[in-house]
């Protein structure tokens, strides 16, 4: 028996303000649509009942355990699996390039999405961070790496690449941005102090690899830079060479939070818990 071609895996949480948006998309690459909800108490549960989802319910641990666990509930039933946040909206071009790929034979088992951000309410075209992401694969191909923060999907393919874009619609107003933030610190900076995590679990870095992995090989010689020069650094690297100043106003005050007010409060957070220890 021939399995469904695809299902689109959903991440939520009190997100009725954005995932009509996502799922209407993504239902036009598959009807199928697999959400795990983390006991959402806004109407996020009621729309997509509505908008004839799956839906389970199951706490949230961190993002890699939720994701290899949805993966794990599906795997056997489809053949091929695109993975989104809730606040990720395909645009027309990818999904006519998804669509493409199914009326025929893939060429590749995984395929990398970009993904375009956006900051207080606006389109970022140059400022954003981390824009090819590893979404699409073929079942038994791709898992989510084992990490606490800046997790990406790992397949022992080689990606082939999609053109259109996934818009990250996360941060309509700069507060909920700094929320989200202040805690992917606390992630990010037990990230950093924990012990390091080798092997087929986790993105290689490499300056010849893909854009994924030549990313991560940039960020661990960021870590290496002394704390402070870093973060400003950053904003350089951010503002001026990747154009963020194209992106007008908006682009310099995502440059500077970003650079200056994230980052720093990471190695903030990293200082604080080495000066705790005995």
């Amino acid at each position: 028996m021939e399995l469904p071609r695809c299902v689109v895996v959903i991440l939520t949480f009190n997100s009725a303000s954005i995932i009509r948006e996502t799922v209407s998309q993504a239902k036009k690459v598959s009807p199928h649509i697999y959400v795990v909800d983390s006991h959402s108490s806004d109407s996020t549960p009621a729309i997509l009942e509505e908008l004839g989802c799956t839906v389970v319910q199951r706490p949230f641990s961190n993002y890699s355990d939720q994701r290899n666990w949805a993966i794990a509930q599906i795997e056997g039933a489809y053949a091929w699996q695109l993975h989104l946040d809730a606040d990720e909206v395909l645009d027309d071009r990818s999904v006519g390039e998804i669509n493409a790929l199914f009326s025929g034979t893939p060429e590749f088992d995984a395929y990398l999405l970009r993904r375009r951000d956006y900051f207080m309410g606006k389109m970022l075209r140059f400022s954003g961070v981390n824009p090819w992401h590893l979404r699409l694969f073929r079942s038994g191909s791709g898992r989510c790496e084992s990490r606490l923060y800046d997790q990406h999907f790992i397949s022992p393919a080689k990606p082939g690449r999609l053109n259109g874009f996934m818009h990250d619609k996360n941060s309509a107003r700069l507060s909920d941005w700094i929320a989200s933030h202040n805690r992917w610190s606390d992630a990010e900076a037990k990230e950093k102090l924990g012990p390091s995590v080798a092997g087929d679990n986790v993105l290689k870095p490499r300056l010849t690899g893909d854009a994924r992995e030549r990313t991560r090989y940039i960020k661990e010689i960021y870590y290496k830079l002394p704390t402070g020069i870093r973060s400003l650094s950053y904003f350089v690297y951010r503002y001026v060479f990747r154009l963020g100043f194209l992106d007008g106003r908006t682009g310099f005050y995502f440059a500077f939070f970003q650079a200056l007010w994230f980052r720093m409060l990471v190695d903030a957070k990293m200082y604080e818990q080495r000066s705790q220890q005995p």
